[in-house]
């Protein structure tokens, strides 16, 4: 049988309790997670959930990417995508400098084209490929910004500043996310965009979702949709309306609030029937699949394992969605299957996420968590899949 990895996310756990000291029924009370739980995770027996795993490191005081490893060092080192992230952060780091004087940045349409291509990309599942071009993009758009302010400007660089989150988010660089997000805001507000603006707060609640901190995550699309009233009535303002409430619906559903679940999911059933498939306003894929898809993951963090696996049989995925969302959709179907003990479909759909997008698929937590799990529950193991544990470098 293959080795479960050394380092999941339940033997990290383990040790971090262990270095305070702590028995598995101190920190069993501590975070509030049932005994039976904690101790299946730190065998290895069952993977830690997402709720788990933030309740676990908000009782031992460390952040979640402590608990579950990220980022994934060595694998981005023989991914050559560590080299990488030094230069997204530098880009960062020069917002407020003005006009860099060795930069003769091209015309704004030109800048807007290579923008765009970037967001394509990122939603490709081409993460190496956009993490090569996004410092140098950046540099330029940000004196071409400074340089002859004007609306137009100041959002395609938040825009550009939001793709610089999108990648650092993907790598597993929540510090570099944080600081890209920010970036995004202060671009934004010099364009005035409250679009852009509702976004920035959707984007940063997703971070206080990761951490567990779901009513602060709460406050934030609380505001972001208290900002998009202000934005002009239209298709993009009810587009970004409804993926607010989507991310509300599964930070409800993380906390465990089915009632505020369900009403944030109907709010954005009811917008996505107007605006039918949007995938490309602001590349947030809202429409009716995902509000299908978003409903599964709530499922899921209700703990509603067959609930889920049974709505995500009943989703159909247009051809034209972006593949990262395809292959994100795949990872959370699968991870409902494994709990159900549909072992076979749940590895299906780890392999349809892989395919789909095999950059992302790597460094999801989502993928390796599920993995770990499938991997202590079977006995007899395919080729495939130790080849696919290989592959995720544990």
């Amino acid at each position: 049988m293959h080795a479960l990895p050394h380092d999941h996310t339940g033997a990290r756990i383990k040790r971090l309790r262990l270095e305070r000291g702590l028995t598995q029924t101190a920190l069993s009370d501590l975070s509030q997670v049932p005994y039976s739980t904690l101790t299946k995770a730190e065998q290895g027996v069952k993977p830690a959930s997402p709720y788990v795993i933030a309740q676990v490191a908000r009782a031992l005081r460390v952040d979640v990417a402590t608990v579950i490893g990220q980022p994934y060092v060595t694998e981005l080192r023989e991914d050559q995508l560590d080299v990488l992230v030094q230069p997204i952060r530098e880009a960062l780091d020069v917002y407020d400098l003005g006009a860099d004087p060795d930069i003769a940045p091209r015309p704004h349409r030109l800048l807007a084209d290579d923008a765009e291509a970037l967001l394509v990309a990122i939603r490709a599942g081409e993460i190496k490929q956009a993490a090569t071009l996004i410092p140098g993009l950046v540099l330029e758009i940000t004196t071409a910004a400074h340089a002859t302010p004007s609306h137009e400007g100041w959002l395609l660089l938040a825009s550009t500043y939001r793709s610089a989150y999108d990648i650092a988010s993907k790598l597993g660089y929540g510090d570099l996310a944080a600081i890209a997000l920010a970036r995004m805001d202060w671009a934004a507000e010099r364009g005035s965009s409250a679009a852009l603006g509702g976004i920035y707060r959707y984007m940063r609640a997703l971070t206080y979702l990761r951490d567990g901190q779901y009513r602060t995550g709460q406050r934030l699309t609380a505001l972001g949709l208290n900002i998009l009233e202000q934005a002009d009535p239209g298709r993009e303002r009810e587009v970004v309306t409804g993926q607010l409430h989507l991310g509300a619906a599964v930070m409800a559903g993380r906390s465990k609030d089915e009632t505020l679940a369900e009403d944030h999911l109907a709010e954005a059933e009811r917008i996505a029937a107007g605006t039918g498939e949007a995938a490309t306003v602001h590349y947030l894929s809202f429409g009716p699949t995902n509000v299908k898809v978003h409903r599964v993951s709530v499922l899921a963090e209700l703990d509603r394992y067959d609930d889920a696996t049974q709505a995500g049989r009943s989703v159909q995925v247009p051809k034209e969605w972006p593949n990262s969302r395809k292959s994100h959709h795949y990872a959370e179907l699968a991870r409902a299957q494994m709990w159900t003990g549909a072992l076979d479909a749940s590895f299906e759909n780890l392999l349809r996420a892989r395919k789909i997008a095999p950059q992302q698929a790597r460094y999801h937590q989502t993928v390796r968590d599920t993995y770990a799990g499938l991997e202590a529950a079977r006995r007899q193991l395919p080729d495939s899949f130790l080849s696919y544990g290989n592959w995720l470098g544990v």
